[in-house]
């Protein structure tokens, strides 16, 4: 159990060393003067900008640019370097003769706020002169906009139509410290394409980064002469408003209750200022939430001036409870929200003046030898510490109180494992195809991933059989999976497949996607799987408010089919007009989701896929997706769990699923993932199958499909 909060003690280096008799409780003589913000002293945002500690390295940013072909920039969260460097590039006339500006962030969230906040400062509408392009929602203008924020992803796709990216004239990769996939995708094409263009400049900007490393990559001067180096290194000193750090005294035994007892004495103990606490995952975050919500009651009775107010912060929360974290409150409300990593780098969120970081994160893994992908929680870097500490100190002085000795710091790994080294790779072959570098394994990785990953990806796409994969597979199916169809993304030299490689690299999705829409006319089905492939690209279907988790449950069931996830889904988008909010769906997902379907019909269209109807027999629909997604077969266990046909793997239906609780089916296939929970591998979106269709499945079979015998015909789609 955490410690009570009477001895609830932290210290901040260089004070007092902390022993028996020097421990001191969290309060303002500890921490300081009180921190007061007033809201008249507010400064019109030109004067905001001067006083921005990148102000005074403008010239030597823009010197620099002019001079090197690639910038490393190291400056502190809440420099001002996101928002004032395009600014500065746009004055000194980088964006003339038609050029654009080009700002990568690693998260959509990150490249629309930034390209507002932007867009305010110079007094300009979002879409015209500052735009930004992110996955299915394109707010730019090829005429008129001059600076443009968009994902990682995104500009390794506009290499696919441009591959020397010639309507940009600098490319500045922001937050390069977190090396998303694509980030470190785009590291590697940007260098190549240096080497073609000299005219071409590129920022990498971050608060925290080896900028030995990132110069050493970009350096290509070979001569050894320093004088003829083509990358420079710029250090801004410096944050908007301090951060004082403190640290436990001792270990604490249960972050999740020191939290809920940490946000509790800094509202006994401090005045004005929102708190924002980091923890792993939605389950925490709602146990705390729970827990402070409990305790805010308690406070509110016994007469306390400030009232709580506590707000969840997760990327599967509906969208309209996400932008209540953004309300203004009045002076009488102290804001608590309690946050995943989503909001490390993300979003700012005005008011917060106390942060408090948990030392963990959750991160995504994956295990080429099981092809199962989990999330793992693990202690964060000291980059993505120094991250959270920054939040406090966005809009006015603030205090980061860590739930660790400052010995625990100190072990920190220095940065992230690369989501590179962590992820399946096969999405990232066959772009790399598709951009032309036919040899992957020699392509330059600022950090090269598993050859295991390699291999188990490039077995995935390849168009012959596998023999590793069939040699996992129990006697009595390998006669049918021998015959199983594989994504034939790449032919048996490795190079990308025509048609088939080319338009699956054209997909902004996975493979398996990719394969499934572009079989699904063929199958007779497409207008159900698009709409059933719009809809798993939104996190939450459904909404469970916590006070209502009954009726939402009740209603939930309506739409459930005795096939799975997958149809029960295509329900939900078929019934959705007659009623959103009585029903309990995520009435922005599924407006997201129309949005995503119109853009993969225009790709279907593009590619002449048929345009087809199962006309309610959900078989066909079930067979395609198989056809995609046979990779994650599965069949029920006499222990009542599920094994994995590649390598005998236990799997269990996740709880979010249709069929949890119900009569399992013998076989299942097209879950999408897999992840860890409580040291179980569970599936999300599941679907009923045939043994049968595993070794029938394919083109050649759509006349059949109409005749398949699932046991669970008596649900049909509605």
């Amino acid at each position: 159990m955490a410690a009570p909060l009477s001895t609830m003690k932290f210290w901040k280096p260089g004070a007092e060393a902390p022993g028996i008799t020097e421990e001191r409780e969290l309060n303002t003589e500890t921490t300081g003067s009180p921190i007061i913000f007033n809201p008249h002293t507010a400064l019109s945002i030109e004067k905001q900008r001067q006083k921005l500690p990148v102000f005074k390295h403008r010239n030597n940013i823009l010197y620099l640019v002019e001079s090197f072909q690639t910038v490393i920039i190291v400056g502190e969260t809440g420099c001002g370097k996101t928002t004032q460097l395009p600014q500065y590039l746009l004055e000194a006339g980088w964006a003339t003769e038609g050029k654009v500006i080009g700002v990568t962030q690693p998260r959509r969230v990150a490249a629309i706020s930034v390209a507002n906040r932007v867009a305010e400062e110079r007094g300009a509408l979002v879409g015209h002169e500052v735009g930004y392009t992110i996955r299915f929602d394109d707010c730019s203008d090829p005429q008129a906009t001059r600076i443009k924020f968009l994902t990682d992803g995104m500009l390794v796709r506009e290499m696919m139509a441009d591959p020397l990216l010639k309507k940009y004239s600098v490319l500045m990769l922001d937050e390069a410290h977190e090396r998303t996939l694509y980030t470190d995708i785009a590291i590697g094409l940007l260098k190549k394409i240096q080497k073609k263009r000299r005219d071409l400049r590129v920022i990498v900007a971050s608060a925290t980064l080896d900028a030995k490393k990132f110069h050493d990559f970009f350096n290509l001067n070979e001569s050894g002469d320093p004088n003829k180096d083509t990358c420079g290194i710029l250090t801004v000193e410096g944050r908007t408003f301090p951060v004082d750090v403190f640290y436990t005294v001792s270990p604490v035994p249960d972050y999740v209750k020191a939290t809920v007892e940490t946000v509790l004495k800094i509202h006994e103990t401090e005045e004005d200022g929102d708190v924002l606490a980091f923890l792993t995952g939605q389950e925490e975050v709602e146990k705390v939430v729970s827990l402070l919500q409990d305790q805010a009651r308690s406070l509110s009775r016994i007469g306390m001036k400030k009232h709580l107010r506590i707000l969840p912060m997760y990327s599967g929360l509906p969208y309209a409870d996400q932008m209540k974290v953004f309300e203004r409150t009045p002076p009488t409300v102290r804001k608590v929200v309690v946050a995943t990593n989503i909001a490390e780098t993300s979003i700012t969120i005005n008011g917060v003046v106390f942060v408090i970081d948990c030392a963990f994160v959750k991160l995504r893994a994956y295990n080429p030898s099981t092809a199962i992908e989990s999330l793992v929680v693990t202690p964060i870097s000291k980059a993505s510490a120094s991250q959270r500490a920054g939040r406090a100190g966005r809009n006015r002085p603030g205090k980061c109180f860590r739930l660790y000795t400052e010995e625990d710091f100190e072990k920190l790994p220095a940065s992230t494992v690369p989501e590179m080294q962590r992820t399946n790779l096969a999405p990232v072959i066959l772009q790399l195809k598709a951009l032309g570098i036919d040899n992957v394994l020699r392509f330059s990785f600022l950090s090269p991933p598993p050859a295991q990953t390699m291999v188990q990806a490039l077995e995935l796409l390849l168009r012959s059989r596998s023999k590793h994969l069939q040699a996992k597979v129990s006697l009595h199916m390998m006669q049918n999976f021998n015959q199983l169809c594989v994504l034939a993304g790449l032919d048996h030299y490795g190079r990308l497949t025509d048609p088939m490689g080319v338009r699956m690299a054209e997909f902004p999705l996975s493979p398996m996607f990719a394969k499934m829409l572009l079989e699904s006319g063929t199958f007779g089905c497409s207008k159900e799987i698009v709409t059933i492939a719009a809809m798993m690209q939104i996190q939450n279907t459904f909404v469970l408010p916590a006070n209502q988790k009954k009726a939402a449950a009740r209603e939930h069931r309506k739409f459930a089919v005795a096939e799975g996830d997958h149809l029960t889904m295509l329900n939900v988008t078929r019934r959705a007009p007659s009623g959103v909010q009585e029903h309990f769906l995520n009435y922005k997902g599924l407006l997201r989701a129309v949005t995503v379907r119109e853009q993969l019909r225009r790709l279907m269209n593009k590619f002449k896929v048929p345009r087809t109807s199962s006309e309610g027999d959900p078989d066909v629909i079930l067979k395609c997706i198989v056809l995609g997604f046979f990779s994650n077969a599965a069949r029920i266990h006499h222990s009542g769990s599920y094994r994995t046909l590649r390598d005998d793997r236990e799997l269990h239906i996740h709880p979010s699923s249709v069929l949890y609780g119900e009569k399992p089916p013998k076989w299942s296939g097209g879950f999408s993932m897999k992840c860890c929970r409580r040291q179980k591998y569970y599936m999300r979106d599941v679907t009923a199958v045939e043994s049968s269709w595993f070794g029938r499945v394919g083109p050649h079979f759509y006349k059949q499909a109409k005749h398949g015998s699932l046991a669970s015909k008596r649900s049909r789609v509605l």
